[in-house]
């Protein structure tokens, strides 16, 4: 792990080539990983997990709460952990909601996000007494009519996702703040309705944005909370001036913070991008805001990686292909979209030790029956032979959470590890050819 200097903590980077290679080989001598069976694995390092959340934890005020994105990674286990740190979760679906509620994270710490949220579902979280942010004025007229049918004020509290309409990024499908966008109400185009809404309801006291994941730089996110920020400033003015008794006080930033999936390009932290925050938004640092802040990927993303057994290697004139074991199943925007997207891969032996000398051009093609299957194309790496290890880095969010059902191939085992694999935790089993076979059945899965 790296840390920079001048920072008042420490923060872990990346993960190095030698600790994996250490890590593999205490798994396999230990008996965690088979050698026959297990021909992938997605394991996450502990200590490099809690140091990402540590460190959110201490870059924003204590009363925030950070609902992490659940969509990034839903392994309960993972969900588990992180609650034991005093995340809360950030969900965008009833089953989301639902798996949180049932590791008994307290509805004061579940954020409920989504475009598309159904009126027995908002009734649910209502009733639950999570924070809903509304994505538009329609769903708005469905709160309203389930609050008037209310018995008891509700205990949760509501915010307004509001598109500061501010660009978008160098990856267009991720960036969700350009001047249309599917989520939230644009704030150019609708202030003053946006403004009336809030005069009208007493109970509406938050405000929600979010510019987008991986490929949305600082400086946007900072513009999209300056946006928010500044509006927010003359909203609390009208609602002083008009009597209402309410005042917004609830902040959600969102999260999008980018990582970086380079192991020599660093990113930007989220001490960084506190301390900017702090910088030009004082108040949201105050006891005039509580801040809800929804990381997913800067949180998850570099403390998992992938292991997969290489089964075959196709020679040709120009290249060599690398048959494994994960593909567009797992890395499902990096098989469609690979302009976009990157992994660096290391190359282990069958023992787990490190493998160097002459780099040949490989290929890395997944199992899959889909000509686009490959996980890099034309990259650099040492000899790889039959029975070897391909170890596919920043794979900790938005992979096995988007896992692709093509081929009805099985789900990978899922490993915890501290210090290098000293401690291992099964997170998730390596799903059965039974359990698969049973999720294409009548009833789904037993």
């Amino acid at each position: 792990m790296r840390s920079r200097e001048g920072e008042t903590c420490i923060m872990t980077f990346t993960i190095s080539d030698e600790s994996i290679s250490r890590t593999v080989q205490n798994l396999l001598s230990k008996g965690f990983i088979d050698r026959d069976v297990d021909t992938a694995v997605l394991l996450y390092d502990f200590d490099f997990l809690k140091s990402r959340i540590e460190e959110l934890r201490k870059a924003f005020p204590a009363n925030a709460v950070h609902a992490i994105a659940v969509k990034a990674n839903p392994l309960s286990v993972i969900l588990e952990f992180m609650k034991t740190l005093g995340s809360g979760f950030e969900v965008a679906s009833l089953p989301e909601l639902e798996l949180v509620r049932s590791l008994g994270v307290p509805a004061s710490r579940i954020v409920f996000d989504s475009p598309a949220k159904t009126i027995p579902e908002l009734r649910l979280a209502i009733e639950y007494g999570c924070h809903v942010n509304i994505d538009s004025f329609q769903e708005l007229e469905r709160v309203d009519g389930i609050l008037s049918h209310t018995v008891k004020r509700p205990t949760g509290t509501f915010g307004i996702r509001i598109n500061p309409q501010v660009g978008t990024g160098s990856i267009e499908a991720t960036s969700v703040a350009g001047e249309y966008s599917k989520f939230g109400i644009p704030l150019l185009q609708y202030e003053d309705e946006i403004t009336q809404a809030y005069l009208n309801r007493p109970w509406l006291t938050g405000v929600h944005l979010h510019i987008g994941s991986q490929g949305c730089p600082m400086d946007m996110l900072l513009r999209g909370c300056g946006a928010v920020y500044d509006y927010v400033t003359r909203l609390n003015e009208k609602l002083d001036k008009s009597g209402c008794g309410s005042r917004i006080n609830i902040f959600d930033i969102g999260g999008g913070l980018p990582v970086s999936y380079y192991r020599d390009r660093e990113s930007d932290t989220l001490t960084s991008y506190a301390k900017n925050l702090s910088a030009n938004y004082p108040a949201l640092f105050s006891n005039e805001y509580s801040t809800i802040t929804e990381f997913g990927r800067h949180v998850s993303a570099n403390a998992g990686w992938v292991l997969s057994r290489v089964e075959y290697v196709k020679v040709s004139p120009h290249i060599r292909t690398a048959i494994i074991h994960v593909g567009a199943d797992m890395f499902l925007r990096k098989s469609y979209r690979p302009d976009d997207w990157h992994h660096d891969v290391s190359v282990l032996d069958k023992e787990g030790r490190l493998k160097s000398g002459p780099l040949q051009g490989y290929n890395l093609a997944g199992p899959l029956c889909f000509a686009g299957d490959f996980v890099a194309k034309n990259m650099s790496l040492p000899d790889i032979e039959q029975g070897d290890y391909v170890v596919i880095r920043d794979a900790g969010a938005y992979t096995l959470s988007m896992w692709s059902r093509y081929n009805s191939r099985q789900m990978p085992l899922v490993l915890g590890y501290y210090k290098e694999g000293s401690q291992v935790k099964i997170v998730r089993h390596r799903e059965k050819v039974a359990d698969v076979v049973s999720f294409w059945g009548p009833n789904g899965p037993t």
